[in-house]
């Protein structure tokens, strides 16, 4: 069996696994709940170029297939994230770059219900440690809006380091924005994200240890 794909990760209530075509309800009830929470962060395809025909947003089932074609090309990890067995939202490792680089960038969201206790770090430190301890990436990306305090509260407790702004970077909610690079290199985490992340916890939130 390939250990890098397809791969399931767990941490205590919280579980990365691959997205499939099956888990199209559940996937669509927690998105039409946060519609207005998740819109503002959520990429958007920018208008074409005059007589080109435009680009539409694919359905479930072809971003399903679009993802596990990427995966099978060794270009991305397309997970689900679970809390305490329900689907409560989705991480990406996508953009994977080998040769001379060996990088990759992430990108997530989750259910507003369960925001703030500690599943999205979790999920994001066992993400990072199945690139860097078996997929064999050495850099880490994650890039987010200055505006997404959320977000960046994640990448802030895991101890990401804030790289810089890179203008109109990516076209979100209907406009080119800019965003602000965070990284994590192996050599900055020899210990493992997860345990870093299990250092830093509050010591009166540690359910998911």
């Amino acid at each position: 069996m390939n250990p890098v794909w397809p791969v399931t990760l767990a941490n205590g209530d919280v579980v990365l696994r691959p997205i499939k075509l099956r888990d199209q309800a559940a996937w669509r009830e927690v998105n039409r709940r946060n519609r207005d929470w998740l819109r503002p962060w959520e990429a958007t395809i920018p208008p074409p170029p005059p007589g080109a025909p435009g680009a539409r947003r694919p359905t479930y089932r072809q971003m399903v297939r679009h993802l596990r074609a990427e995966a099978a090309a060794g270009r991305m990890l397309p997970f689900v994230i679970e809390y305490q067995g329900r689907l409560v939202g989705q991480l990406t490792v996508a953009g994977i770059t080998w040769g001379s680089m060996c990088s990759g960038h992430v990108g997530y969201w989750v259910d507003r219900e369960v925001a703030g206790r500690g599943v999205m770090p979790t999920a994001v430190a066992l993400a990072v440690d199945h690139c860097f301890r078996t997929v064999g990436l050495h850099r880490v990306e994650v890039c987010i809006r200055p505006e997404n305090g959320p977000s960046r509260r994640v990448v802030d407790k895991l101890g990401f380091r804030e790289e810089g702004l890179r203008p109109r970077y990516l076209h979100i909610d209907g406009a080119w924005r800019d965003h602000l690079v965070y990284v994590l290199t192996a050599e900055e985490v020899p210990e493992g994200l997860l345990h870093r992340w299990r250092q830093r916890r509050p010591e009166n939130n540690q359910k998911m240890k």
